[in-house]
């Protein structure tokens, strides 16, 4: 573990928190808007919505590009380039034409983004490991629990008043922010660490991360995970708004209220002796909920009983952030920026499949059979976490 002052080690948390946390601001900060933007731009709310789904892909699609790039180049460079792509294409997007324009500039938002996510569990797992390294993610987790909550209140009140592009001004100035911290940035993937070879074997290489089993499970376990966060992210403002009938702002009030959850989870994830127990336990709690909330859906289709179950599975959610990051990180550290990179992408890829899928017919029946189906595949992985974890305990018991 690397030892660094006070006074940087509470700049390197913000830091990292703040790019962490670029993810919930690129995707939730203008959800209050969504309805309206339909009739803005005189299309559907599929076609509104695809600007989610764009935007993970470029957040996918880039953690694969920066990751590595990052192995080779160190982590400070690579930083540097993709905000300047993220600030770009936001004010792209300020000046779009149509929709179309409109959703290939949140593509290419969500590449110059994904330098920021990936990057930020680069820098943590270059500088620590094990529980320390799950400490420093809890913290960034609990950060990117607050982001969640400032996003769409802050969207919700800056729609009202200057619409969708102020909101995306704003989003300017935190790039521009973070570009200003990479100054004071130390390097953390000194230059003998880095993969010397050239970028092409550096794409060769992807394979050997697969080799590792429990890190695929890990990632798996997040990737399904992450698709149970989007379906509920991307259908949340039409089933608040349209379907119980509150406003924009309240919208905003209760989406936060309910991000709150994620924070939670991941400090309480810390709680658990075993990290992978915490990780079993949370997916248990995704699949009780999602099973309240289809019950709820068919006896008692009223506000708060889909409020009280939607917030205890993001609760859920944030153990299983926390943990299966800590893993797949411990898991893949040979070849951290990549190791880093897959799994990142891969919540983001399910997040961008699910996107779109949500709108689909009634709306709430779709988003509640998405929530089963990824909660299924989280608990399976789950449980082999959890039995990987026994077979631990049973060999140093012998």
């Amino acid at each position: 573990m690397v030892r660094f002052s006070k006074k940087y080690y509470l700049f390197l948390i913000i830091f990292l928190g703040m790019l962490s946390a670029f993810g919930p601001f690129v995707t939730d900060m203008y959800l209050p808007t969504l309805p309206s933007m339909a009739e803005v731009f005189d299309t559907t709310a599929s076609q509104v919505q695809m600007g989610l789904a764009t935007s993970m892909l470029g957040l996918a699609v880039g953690q694969i590009f920066f990751g590595p790039l990052s192995d080779k180049y160190g982590r400070k460079i690579v930083l540097v380039c993709a905000m300047v792509l993220f600030a770009v294409s936001t004010v792209a997007a300020i000046y779009s034409p149509n929709i179309d324009f409109f959703n290939f500039c949140r593509f290419l938002q969500g590449l110059g983004g994904s330098g920021g996510i990936v990057l930020s569990r680069s820098v943590a797992t270059d500088c620590y490991s094990g529980r320390d390294l799950a400490k420093t993610l809890a913290i960034i987790g609990a950060i990117n629990g607050i982001a969640p909550v400032t996003a769409p209140v802050i969207g919700g009140l800056v729609s009202e008043s200057v619409g969708w592009k102020g909101i995306f001004w704003i989003l300017f100035g935190i790039g521009a922010v973070i570009l200003g911290m990479c100054l004071i940035f130390r390097e953390s993937h000194s230059a003998e660490k880095r993969y010397a070879g050239s970028v092409a074997g550096l794409i060769r290489k992807f394979p050997e991360i697969f080799r590792l089993k429990y890190y695929v499970v890990y990632t798996l376990l997040y990737a399904f995970t992450c698709g149970v966060l989007f379906s509920y992210i991307s259908s949340a403002a039409f089933i608040v708004q349209n379907h119980f009938g509150y406003s924009e702002l309240q919208f905003a009030i209760v989406f936060g209220v309910n991000a709150l959850g994620i924070g939670i989870g991941s400090g309480l994830s810390l709680k658990f002796r075993h990290i992978k127990n915490a990780a079993f336990f949370g997916a248990c709690g995704i699949a009780l909920s999602t099973v309240m909330q289809i019950l709820v859906y068919n006896l008692a289709p009223t506000f708060w009983p889909y409020e009280i179950f939607t917030f205890t599975m993001l609760v859920c959610i944030g153990f299983i952030l926390t943990s299966a990051t800590t893993l797949a990180m411990d898991e893949g550290r040979k070849m951290v920026g990549t190791a880093s990179a897959i799994f990142g992408a891969s919540g983001f890829l399910f997040g961008g499949i699910v996107s779109p899928l949500v709108g689909l017919g009634n709306i709430m029946a779709t988003t509640l059979l998405l929530l089963s189906t990824c909660a299924l595949f989280a608990l399976i992985f789950a449980w082999l976490t959890f039995r990987r974890r026994k077979s631990e305990a049973l060999s140093e018991e012998n």
